[in-house]
């Protein structure tokens, strides 16, 4: 069995009997990783009895993607064992967090090719995680009623579809058509929830405006993914509406977050131009955890993280200002509060890290171990990850902002905060009731945020033209 020692260990691609390099167990990992240089920023040895501790765990990876990056494969090998031991992929969920990470790092130093002699522990490591989670897949392809049911398990994205819904019906209020640009990452799942509020609150079909949606073309490779066309939904959802008495029209256009939805915009701006009779209708954008996928260039002050310089090239500026070019009657954007959008791998993987553990500690509260859908919500935030960590330049997608930093954008762009009403606030509330104790609600000026057990999970804010 290979060992910590203070000569290099044997390289793993010369190892015959490989499945050996697993049963280390932890008192053989505490004696051996006391000689070693690189614990010297890790607890003392009288505290290494608890090297499961998140805080270790996540020293560990630290340590393990500066040795990534610097090439130095036989010190990544040696922390990746440790970290394969005391961080199951059927462990708790900080175990099972560490282990997302641990494979995502894996994935990194694979793609990049600096140290290829990881490729064979990264194989094993992904064997044993699929052989602890028996129906695990990549990434699962919903119906609708599955996405639909999946959706609802978690206030994670219905917190944002009641915030959103209460503001745009106050803010359409008297308009005869209702024109809807959804920009969501669950493929139109809120879009039900909002003809049921718009008709309970125009009871009468001859009162009922009329509903247009228009939606960017489907992104096929990020998650959750739809085992349906947008022409076969759009066919669904205006059935859903006809059985609620009210009109929808769909539309797709096809449309990028790469390009900053370029196209999307372009087409509206030229239907409000060749039918002048559209300027009368209520134009709503709704953008539900979508834009932080669109590419940033941007400086962020060292003095002040909260404060950071706009590029000219870079596309969320560009995309907001060109919202705002459309006059819109309200911008409803709803999205995760962490910032994981630094150039340096360690200080991404801390954030992330330390923002992904919520929807690991909150599964536990309602998924039972084994089930399909506990495998998928967990596979989806295991993409997450590795698009954070093993990806770099368009192909890291994952790039989330914090609340502060939108708010500035969009101030920048010309919009005016809209505080959210109590109706607002009471819908929300009452969706909370109906999930596990830790969900929390905050007001922090005009938005609203969703926590679990005190910290920032995703964030909600209603916008005008100034």
């Amino acid at each position: 069995m290979m060992q910590f020692t203070e000569t290099p260990p044997q390289p793993l691609h010369q190892i015959t009997s490989f499945p050996n390099l697993f049963t280390m167990n932890k008192n053989q990992i505490q004696r051996s990783t006391t000689t070693r240089p690189w614990t010297a920023g890790f607890p003392t040895s009288k505290s290494l009895g608890n090297f499961g501790d998140t805080n270790c765990m996540e020293q560990l990876l630290v340590h393990c993607a500066n040795a990534i990056e610097n090439n130095d494969a036989t010190l990544a090998q040696q922390i990746l064992w440790v970290l394969n031991n005391i961080a199951p992929p059927d462990g708790d969920s900080n175990q099972r967090l560490t282990c997302a990470f641990l494979r995502a790092l894996i994935a990194r130093a694979v793609k990049s090719g600096t140290c290829k002699m990881l490729a064979a522990m990264g194989a094993a490591i992904n064997a044993q995680y699929y052989s602890c989670n028996h129906l695990a897949v990549d990434n699962h392809k919903f119906s609708v009623i599955e996405l639909a049911s999946y959706v609802d398990l978690t206030p994670w994205h219905r917190f944002g579809f009641a915030a959103a819904n209460a503001a745009v019906l106050e803010a359409v209020e008297g308009h005869s058509v209702i024109h809807i640009v959804d920009l969501s990452l669950t493929h139109c799942m809120q879009i039900p929830t909002l003809i049921d509020a718009i008709s309970n609150r125009f009871e009468s079909p001859p009162l009922s405006p009329r509903l247009k949606l228009t939606v960017a073309g489907a992104i096929e490779d990020i998650p959750p993914m739809l085992d349906l066309s947008y022409e076969e939904l759009g066919s669904k959802l205006v059935n859903f509406a006809r059985s609620r008495n009210i009109s929808l029209d769909f539309n797709v256009i096809p449309s990028s977050h790469a390009d900053g939805f370029n196209s999307l915009i372009e087409q509206i701006r030229m239907q409000h131009f060749v039918y002048p009779e559209t300027s009368s209708e209520a134009l709503v954008i709704n953008c539900h955890m979508m834009l932080h996928h669109i590419p940033e260039d941007q400086t962020i002050s060292s003095n002040n993280p909260y404060s950071f310089e706009e590029s000219a090239s870079d596309l969320r500026s560009l995309f907001l200002k060109s919202l705002r070019s459309l006059d819109p009657t309200i911008v409803i954007l709803v999205d995760e509060d962490a910032d994981l959008t630094s150039n340096n791998l360690v200080c991404r993987l801390k954030a992330a890290f330390n923002y992904l553990w919520i929807p690991y500690d909150t599964v536990d509260t309602f998924l039972p171990r084994g089930s399909k859908q506990r495998q998928w919500y967990e596979a989806d935030i295991c993409w997450k990850i590795e698009n954070v960590i093993a990806h770099e330049g368009l192909q890291r997608v994952e790039r989330l902002e914090p609340k502060s930093r939108w708010v500035q954008r969009m101030r920048n762009a010309n919009f005016r905060g809209l505080n959210f009403g109590e109706e607002a606030v009471m819908e929300v509330k009452t969706m909370l009731d109906e999930h596990a104790a830790g969900w929390g609600l905050k007001k922090e000026e005009d938005d609203l945020v969703l926590t679990w057990k005190g910290h920032n999970a995703v964030f909600a804010s209603a916008w005008l033209p100034a």
